[in-house]
This record gives C-alpha cells, sequence and structure tokens, in this order.
C-alpha cells in the first residue's frame, strides 16, 4: 500500500527561506523553513493526505498505534525522514546511544522534568545516529574531531597570524594545553566550562588575518560563527573539529557522540526516531555541558564519509553501522529496458526531489512527482522503479 503524505517544514530560526520550496517546487511561505519531517515522532507525526485511505487516521502515529499491520513486523517506525535546509549555523551538538539514552530518559522522568521543558535533554529513550546526502554542491558541516597533527598546524598558523604578542602567547599556551596527555578533553572541558579570559578574541583576530594560508576555509568559519554568536566558547571548539563541504550526492554518517554542526545547505537527513539532543554551544538553547562531555566520542578521527553500495548504475544504498534505517537513491533517466528494483526489508517512505518516478509494488503502485512524498507497507515487497527524476526511499535494514 502506497499512502500519500502532506507534511509543513518546520519554521526553526536557522532555516533557509528558499531553499525546501526551490527542491520541492512548492510555494515558499515566506519564513524560514528549517526541516521536513516524515515519520512517525510524536514530537511531529507527519500528517496522511487522504485519511480515508487508512480508516480516518489524521497522521502516521495514529495510524500504526491502530492498525499494527501497516508496520509488518516492525513494533515502531525506527527512522525518521528529513529534507533540511540551512541557511545559519546549528547548534554544536552530539546524540547518546542507547544505554546512555536510556538511563538519561528515565532520570528525567524520575525528576519530574516535563516532556517539553526547555531545559529537558532527553525527550525518548533512543538514540540518534543520522545520515545526511546533500541535495547541491556546498552542504557545509563540521564533524567530528580533527586529527591532532593537523590541528596542531592550525594553531600554529593562528599564532603566527595572532595581531600582537600577547594573542600570540594566548594561542600558543592553547597549542601546548592541547598536546598534553588527554588533551583534547580536557581542552574541551575547559573550552566549554570556563573559557580563559582572551582566548576566544585572541583566536577570532588571529583568523581573520588576510592572509593565504592551507587553513583558509577552517578560519572563514570561525570569523562566521564569530559574527552569529560573538563570545561563545563553541566557536573555540569549532577549531577543533573536521570541516567538509559534500558536493550533490556526497554522504556523511554521525554515530552517537561525534560532535557536529551544520553550517548551511539542503540535504536529505535520515536518523534513528528519536529528538535527543546534547547542546554545546552556537545557539540559544539549552546546553548542559557536563552530559555532553558524557556523550562524546573524543577520538580524533577523519571525515566520516558514508559511501554507498551501487545496486546498480540507477540504485545507490547508504547504509550505517546500525539496523534502524539506511536510505536509497534512485537516480533515473527514463531510457526503456528492465526497471530497476529493490527488495523492501521493512516500512518505507519516499520522497522524490526531481522528476517524476513510479513505484510498483506487490499490490499496488504510484506515481510521485518532484515534491511528493509516501508511505510504503512492507507487503508491496520487492519496489520497481521507472520514470525520470531522483526519488529517496528510507526504510530499514534487512533482519
Amino acid at each position: 500500500m502506497f499512502v500519500p503524505l502532506r507534511a509543513t517544514p518546520r519554521d526553526y530560526a536557522w532555516g533557509s527561506s528558499t531553499a525546501i520550496s526551490e527542491v520541492l517546487g512548492t510555494a515558499p511561505s515566506g519564513g524560514p523553513e528549517a526541516e521536513l519531517w516524515l515519520g512517525a515522532h510524536p514530537g511531529a507525526p507527519t500528517p496522511i493526505a487522504d485519511p480515508a485511505l487508512v480508516g480516518g487516521a489524521p497522521d502516521l502515529q495514529r495510524w500504526f498505534a491502530d492498525d499494527a499491520e501497516a508496520l509488518g513486523e516492525h513494533s515502531s517506525l525506527p527512522f525518521l525522514l528529513k529534507i533540511l535546509a540551512a541557511a545559519r549555523p546549528l547548534s554544536l551538538q552530539a546524540h547518546p546511544d542507547l544505554a546512555r539514552a536510556a538511563v538519561g530518559f528515565a532520570a528525567e522522568n524520575a525528576a519530574g522534568v516535563p516532556l517539553d521543558a526547555a531545559h529537558r535533554n532527553y525527550k525518548d529513550p533512543l538514540h540518534k545516529p543520522e545520515l545526511i546526502v546533500a541535495l547541491r554542491d556546498g552542504f557545509e558541516a563540521l564533524c567530528g574531531f580533527r586529527e591532532l597533527d593537523a590541528t596542531d598546524d592550525l594553531l600554529a598558523e593562528l599564532v603566527a597570524s595572532a595581531p600582537d604578542p600577547a594573542a600570540a602567547s594566548l594561542i600558543a599556551a592553547f597549542r601546548q594545553r592541547l598536546a598534553a596527555p588527554d588533551g583534547l578533553r580536557d581542552t574541551v572541558r575547559l573550552l566549554l566550562e570556563r573559557l580563559p579570559g582572551g582566548l576566544l578574541d585572541a583566536l577570532v583576530a588571529a583568523a581573520a588575518a588576510p592572509v593565504a594560508t592551507r587553513f583558509g576555509p577552517e578560519r572563514a568559519v570561525v570569523a562566521r560563527l564569530a559574527a552569529e554568536y560573538p563570545g561563545d566558547p563553541g566557536i573555540a571548539v569549532a577549531l577543533l573539529l573536521n570541516r567538509v563541504s559534500l558536493r550533490a550526492g556526497e554522504a556523511l554518517y554521525l554515530p552517537a557522540g561525534n560532535i557536529h554542526a551544520y553550517l548551511d545547505g539542503i540535504g536529505v537527513e535520515l536518523m534513528a526516531a528519536s529528538d535527543n539532543v546534547l547542546r554545546g554551544g552556537l545557539t540559544p538553547k539549552h546546553v548542559d555541558v557536563p552530559e555532553l562531555l558524557e556523550v562524546l566520542e573524543f577520538e580524533p578521527r577523519p571525515v566520516p564519509w558514508l559511501v554507498p553500495r551501487e545496486l546498480d548504475e540507477r540504485l545507490s544504498l547508504f547504509v550505517p553501522d546500525v539496523p534502524d534505517f539506511e536510505l536509497l537513491r534512485a537516480t533515473l533517466d527514463g531510457v526503456d529496458g528492465a526497471p530497476s528494483v529493490f527488495p523492501l526489508p521493512g516500512p518505507a517512505i519516499a520522497i522524490v526531489t526531481d522528476g517524476a518516478v513510479r513505484l510498483t509494488g506487490a499490490r499496488s503502485s504510484i506515481e510521485l512527482v518532484r515534491g511528493e512524498y509516501a508511505y510504503v507497507t512492507p507487503d508491496e515487497g520487492e519496489l520497481a522503479f521507472s520514470g525520470t527524476g531522483t526519488l529517496f526511499l528510507a526504510t530499514t535494514q534487512p533482519a
């Protein structure tokens, strides 16, 4: 069964006013459009376009509660699909693993913290690994701690670019602290809990020096964040992170504990069905530094690219290391021949971002055009794709 859906983008302040409407071919609202949520998360379950198709249920959460067969063998929809469009940097953040989420959720419940309280960390007992696939060139992000040798080279550049000896001395001391045993963990704790006096100003001034350097893009990020969030210690932490610019079709995978911040661009985001976010800065929202430090993975790593499996010349499958979700991208050129097929492993949500694509399953079929999306029940089995356009299909991994 294919069930068309209709949703309204969430108007977070950092959202773009044009990107989602441009990609989906919809009328812009006139305000920021940050995220289009497609799923059954209780915070914003996706409305069903025609409730009569599913016994009158207004949204996916209610339908799944009323009809267990809609999910097949699953007791809940384990993923949340989004179109995300950032015009301003998002908060510096990380997400918990399952064990930490369960403990934190229970503790806040026991303490009587309301689920909708602004200072609540854990909205549910679930983890929130996530992947993002860029829809356009130039999706900018910070993700995970950079290898320390490279960060040392960056700080050496900033020492040389410092506007005066006092600023150079502050940055040199920062560099030395980072090089000590357990230096990364201790430095991040120091920055977020008690930013050393004068250090942030010194870093921002050095980064703004008009010189051509190896780390020009990283320095530009510091200048941008300082303009958006003056005095925020997250600016200094951002200096320690991998900076990456994705081209259209490239993807990142951010597991639990990976500190990150999306800076600019539009992409398809797929995650576990959770809303647990631990913030460390670059935001007016609640920041809980001690809890964030408990969640963070401090081991420096390269940029966490997620390279898809090429199933055929039209189908690419992004597969993370958790069973909750995987993301299929179908790029169809309308050429006659054998259709591309994909064995559906579980419940799914499909969205078309370009052209028109027909999905044909074991029981029915549907054509989705640019900007349309639908829920797919698991009993459709093997899906065949035809048409001309681009489709993304979020689903679970095979058992």
